[in-house]
């Protein structure tokens, strides 16, 4: 599905979500039905969340320069504030 974006003369502009390549020309306002010509409007292609944008940032980065370890990363676990859960098992 894609979303095309249309201009009403006397309401302005609406979105319509159609299957790609089906939108004509000329759509009706859903609110006052008079026609209403369709506008070119670029892609939205940069959806992404930061954290997945920061991601595939990295992993771009790193296939021509990898980044190189010299030990293992530190544990992220913190020790338990209870002294009765000290004595569970730790995965």
């Amino acid at each position: 599905m894609a979303t095309y974006a249309y201009r009403c003369p006397d309401c302005g502009p609406f979105e319509v979500r159609l299957p790609i390549g089906t939108a004509e020309a000329v759509a009706d306002c859903p609110a006052c039905r008079s026609p209403a010509r369709r506008v070119f409007t670029a892609p939205s292609l940069a959806r992404l969340s930061p954290a997945m944008s920061a991601a595939l940032t990295r992993a771009e980065k790193s296939q021509e320069a990898p980044e190189v370890v010299t030990r293992a990363p530190e544990p992220r676990w913190r020790t338990p504030q209870h002294p009765a859960l000290s004595r569970l098992p730790r995965p």
